[in-house]
């Protein structure tokens, strides 16, 4: 796979892209100290004097130098922050960097400045293949050090008997911790697709993507936490060698480990060291800072194992809903040893020294860390560590072989994502299940004939101010704009857009059901012969990388008030990861349904036809056909409340008497009353409607409301 391959599309605003990336770690810097940036704290560290002038080294070692006739801001440096790359002459070894006192911060600032500077101008003449790349590249490469700075810096901080706060607040990039979920998700395994392959930027070690086998087995929703490891700390697990590898076992004894890296026994409690200071260890927090070698002999004393890289990414492609923490707060541990895929090339030019030859020796982790930079992680991502390391912010999430004797089969993706998914769902106390799994095909006709009720305002009103609106907001499209509809169905209402935007380029509808969207796909294609339609087949809550396609803006379409039946954690991820996917200078039309009259809203979502209630037990009619579920229908009522503490509908379905679901090997209990909470449709004011866009980064320009029973179409920028 070459790098041309795996470059991301840049677009007009790549100079506010790479200002926006190279400004982190001047940040992270700015409360620090001289004595704090020029430290090394030991061999495996760099100082963050070096951080900040080896990243932008980088960018004048790849692409600036080049430039033919192109004169080093300074010749000297080329040496002193090369890292590891053989091809361009000696370098300082890593271990010494700290002995290096000059240059001195002041003058690497300014260092970085110039490359900048210079990096302005590069990016004014723009790119082409491989120069194209080694840029994306220059950009995660800076993201990937501001994960090291911070990493460096709390080991630095860790080598003081004052126990110093590096900062006041935790930097938490990676967003905040999700609470835990509990249980495992069962997976089926078989022949299944790893690794990065097709739009959107990879390093050249995630590819290329191959068919791995695997047999059954269950992964954990939740990470370990702290209060677990405790107890395996309790129960002698640093003193029994029975748990531990021979490596493992050597390197525990030699360097006296008894609990995970900065834990310390202060008053008979235990405390933990970090980039906010010393602190009491917190029970339900996951567990940092353990090595692969900790992460194995736990496992061992669990009864449990190390999921390895390919059932990690096979999950979480699968059902990534059902997990807690995934990418945002450690790096997870798996039992695979890091060395290339079948097939691998490494990039071409120099960068071929970036990863392929530290396939040796190490272990591969996954997700990303509450300090690994917005945006930088991937499922398909490959960290990698010696197996003896702890510096790094690492935890770790176990998985166990599925049960022996219970049936196997293969599943296509979208079966196992479903099974996964509700079968975690009715696990929980509250029994839930996304709304998403309503629209097969039968679903999108009975939610179709549910817009047509008399009851259901939202469609009709909706339409109504679309029509009226269209002519303004496709004014905002310019020419060649690409029209991208997130929960498409079957795009009706798009064509009231698609008539006014005359010089649209493309349009990309995604949906969950393949049937639909392949239908709805086709009719837009006969309607609209002039335009490219590419449907997408996916679940836009983990929307993947978009086409490539058209010259002009990406425009998101999202109406019906769907964004209602998200949470507002979801919501607001949802909106940010469009804007992310859209690009820069996107635009988005977003459709509201507004608070009014309850009984209004009731009726809407309980109507006397009954055809809500059927689309609402049709998600158990899929169950039963495609999952060999065996819910009994008459079992289970539709109810439909307003929740006025929430603002939102909610659709449940309420058992009628204590039963037992088989889902596969999975048996659910129900008692009497109990319900599943199948749909929640939130209801917005323009205020909370402006407040959810902001804090997703997202400008509103315009808010249209409709008359009653009424409903808004906000228009919003990036």
């Amino acid at each position: 796979m070459k790098a041309s391959a795996r470059a991301a599309s840049l677009g007009a605003d790549d100079q506010g892209r790479y200002r926006s990336v190279r400004a982190a770690m001047p940040a992270l810097a700015a409360g620090l100290s001289a004595e704090d940036l020029a430290a090394q704290s030991m061999p495996d560290a760099s100082p963050g004097k070096w951080h900040l002038a080896h990243t932008s080294w980088f960018f004048e070692a790849m692409i600036l130098a080049a430039e033919p006739g192109y004169e080093p801001v300074d010749p000297r440096l080329q040496q002193l922050f090369n890292s590891y790359y053989e091809s361009l002459g000696r370098r300082v070894e890593r271990h010494e960097r700290g002995l290096m006192t000059r240059p001195s911060i002041e003058e690497v600032l300014a260092y970085r400045a110039e490359i900048d500077r210079r990096m302005a101008g590069r990016i004014g003449r723009g790119f082409n293949g491989l120069e194209e790349y080694l840029f994306v590249l220059g950009l995660q490469h800076d993201q990937q050090h501001q994960e090291l700075f911070l990493m460096d810096m709390l080991n630095l901080m860790s080598r003081s008997p004052l126990d110093p706060a590096a900062y006041a607040v935790e930097p938490r990039p990676g967003g905040p911790l999700q609470s835990s979920r509990g249980g495992q998700t069962r997976f089926e395994g078989g022949l299944v697709d790893i690794g990065h392959d097709g739009p959107g930027f990879a390093f050249d070690n995630e590819g290329p993507r191959h068919r791995e086998w695997l047999e059954p087995f269950l992964l954990d929703h939740d990470l370990v936490t702290n209060g677990q490891w405790l107890a395996f700390m309790e129960d002698g697990g640093y003193g029994r060698p029975e748990l531990w590898l021979a490596d493992g076992w050597a390197v525990v004894k030699a360097g006296g480990w008894d609990a995970p890296l900065y834990w310390r026994q202060d008053g008979g409690e235990w405390t933990v060291l970090g980039l906010a200071g010393r602190a009491m260890v917190d029970p339900e927090a996951p567990v940092r800072h353990i090595s692969a070698y900790e992460a194995d002999a736990y496992a061992h004393w669990a009864g449990k194992r190390i999921p390895t890289e390919v059932e990690w990414e096979s999950a979480v492609a699968t059902a990534p809903d059902v997990f807690s923490n995934l990418f945002g707060e450690v790096w997870q541990h798996t039992a695979s040893a890091y060395s290339p895929y079948p097939g691998f090339q490494p990039t071409d030019g120099t960068a071929s020294e970036y990863n392929g030859k530290f396939m040796a020796n190490q272990r591969v982790l996954r997700g990303g860390s509450f300090a690994t930079p917005a945006g930088h992680s991937r499922a398909t991502y490959r960290n990698f560590f010696y197996p003896h390391q702890r510096w790094a912010f690492m935890g770790l999430r176990l998985a166990s072989d599925a049960p022996a004797g219970e049936r196997a089969w293969i599943e296509d993706l979208e079966t196992a994502r479903f099974r996964a998914e509700l079968v975690a769902g009715l696990s929980r106390p509250q029994k839930s299940v996304s709304p998403k799994w309503f629209y097969d095909a039968a679903g999108s006709d009975l939610f179709e004939d549910i817009t047509r009720l008399p009851e259901y305002y939202p469609t009709r009103q909706e339409a109504g101010l679309l029509r009226t609106m269209a002519p303004a907001l496709t004014a905002h499209f310019g020419d060649d704009a690409v029209l991208v509809e997130f929960g498409s169905g079957a795009s009706e209402k798009t064509r009231i857009l698609l008539d006014s935007a005359t010089t649209l380029q493309a349009y990309v509808p995604i949906d969950i059901s393949p049937d639909a969207l392949n239908a709805a796909a086709a009719s837009i294609a006969e309607a609209y012969p002039h335009m490219e339609v590419a449907p997408m087949v996916g679940d836009f809550l983990n929307l993947a990388p978009l086409p490539e396609l058209g010259r002009g803006r990406r425009v998101g379409f999202f109406p019906g008030s769907t964004i209602g039946n998200l949470e507002p954690d979801q919501a607001v991820a949802f909106l940010a990861n469009a804007r992310d996917r859209l690009g820069p200078s996107s635009l988005f039309i977003l459709g509201v349904d507004l608070v009014k009259d309850p009984s209004v809203l009731v009726a809407a979502y309980d109507d006397a036809q009954g055809v809500t209630a059927a689309f609402n037990r049709n998600l158990l009619v899929r169950a039963n056909r495609e999952l060999g579920a065996d819910f009994d229908l008459d079992g289970f009522d539709h109810l439909a409340v307003w929740n006025v503490e929430k603002s939102r509908m909610e659709m449940h379905l309420r058992a009628t008497r204590d039963m037992e679901v088989h889902i596969g090997g999975a048996v659910i209990q129900f008692a009497a009353d109990e319900t599943i909470h199948t749909e929640s449709s939130r209801k917005f004011t323009e205020a909370s409607v402006t407040m959810m866009a902001e804090a997703a980064g997202w400008r509103v320009v315009s808010f249209e409301q409709s008359p009653d029973p009424s409903v808004a179409l906000v228009l919003l920028a990036a």
